[in-house]
């Protein structure tokens, strides 16, 4: 679909530097940062520009297709939205305008567990189309509950995360105090006078919550108490015990994210997942580990043909999902890139960045004579 492209934002760093100046410091910094002292953060983008294209100009070309499968499913662009926690926080209404922005340009919307609006309204905003990523609750009963929800939803994917065994040490959110709502120190309060179209916002859209866990969290929790409650209600670390009875339960399509070895994506294979998402959580969990490019290139060309293989982290531009393409990913996700847009340009922030991100390509793809996205391995140099 045509929009009207922002020429003042051509770029997701734009979009990254207009954000910054938008949004308080703590909530920037949650979504910014990364664990510890960032070396994967960096790692991930870094060595994913380290491939390179090569193009091919003396051939036939009548231009550039984007359309992508995954999942038996048609999307117009090989990328879609990643899951990102406390959404509303970082910008008000974020993900019903991320969830709108995906459902009019025809790519996935991943709706986190931990983020600020519902299964049910997500699904509304895209008409069954967003998938939801789920956090492993303690209790099987509430396991349970929440994939009947996204079952009545009529979400098409059930994303299970396996590289949150324990929350990432983050020293920017700690000293910020994050909490939902964020906690009102002076330094807080100060930030948010700073920023008076970011508290105009909160105050018309209300309080941000975890609207997906409301109906089973106690009211008014401090951060101490959050803490404890997630610490209860959570146990992110999976194993054949619990992944069984949710692929006996879930009838739709299954997938791992957070893979990162060769004998976890053996694993999802033997338990009859349908696909796995290549991530290291954005750099948030995990310092001292490879960066998502590394292995996916040993992944997808060895398992790609049993299962469907996609990847997140690190991704941020056009270039940067051909790059993943052509190293053997099926499909792409960007969180941040998405949070950028939506704290920079509000209620087109959505649009705005996947025109970006589709200018981008169409035209690395152009430029390599590719005319289509299964084709980008063929430009590989090895």
């Amino acid at each position: 679909m045509a929009i009207n492209f922002d020429t003042r934002y051509p770029s997701v760093d734009d979009l990254r530097t207009k954000a910054q100046n938008k949004i308080p410091r703590f909530a920037f910094e949650y979504l910014d940062g990364g664990c510890n002292e960032d070396v994967n953060l960096y790692r991930n983008t870094s060595e994913l520009r380290e491939v390179q294209l090569k193009p091919r100009y003396l051939r036939d070309f009548n231009g550039a297709k984007m359309k992508a499968e995954i999942l038996g499913m048609e999307y117009d662009a090989p990328f879609g939205i990643a899951p990102v926690g406390l959404q509303g926080l970082m910008w008000p209404n974020s993900p019903e305008i991320l969830a709108e922005a995906a459902f009019r340009h025809n790519i996935p919307f991943v709706l986190s567990t931990v983020t600020t609006t519902s299964i049910e309204r997500a699904s509304e905003l895209t008409e069954g189309r967003a998938w939801f990523q789920l956090y492993h609750p303690t209790e099987n009963s509430l396991r349970d509950d929440i994939i009947k929800r996204a079952a009545a939803a009529e979400c098409p994917v059930l994303v299970i995360l396996c590289d949150v065994p324990t929350f990432g040490y983050r020293p920017r959110d700690i000293r910020n105090g994050l909490a939902m709502p964020p906690k009102m120190s002076l330094r807080n309060i100060l930030q948010v006078l700073g920023r008076p179209h970011w508290a105009f916002n909160t105050l018309k859209y209300g309080q941000p919550n975890f609207e997906t866990l409301k109906p089973y969290m106690p009211k008014g929790l401090d951060l101490k108490q959050l803490g404890k409650f997630m610490d209860q209600t959570f146990s992110g670390r999976l194993n054949e015990e619990k992944i069984k009875p949710i692929r006996d339960m879930w009838k739709g399509k299954l997938v791992l994210k957070g893979v990162a070895s060769e004998t976890d994506t053996e694993e999802a294979i033997r338990l009859g997942l349908d696909g796995i998402i290549v991530s290291n959580h954005g750099g948030r969990q995990l310092d001292a580990g490879e960066s998502t490019i590394k292995p996916l290139k040993t992944i997808a060309s060895t398992y790609g043909d049993k299962i469907e293989v996609m990847m997140d982290s690190g991704l941020r531009s056009g270039p940067d999902i051909a790059r993943a393409m052509a190293c053997g990913a099926k499909f792409t996700f960007m969180g941040r890139s998405f949070m950028y847009g939506a704290a920079a340009l509000g209620k087109r922030g959505g649009d705005h960045t996947i025109a970006i991100l589709k200018t981008q390509l169409q035209q690395i793809m152009e430029q390599l004579c590719c005319k289509k996205v299964t084709d980008l391995p063929q430009h590989l140099v090895q």
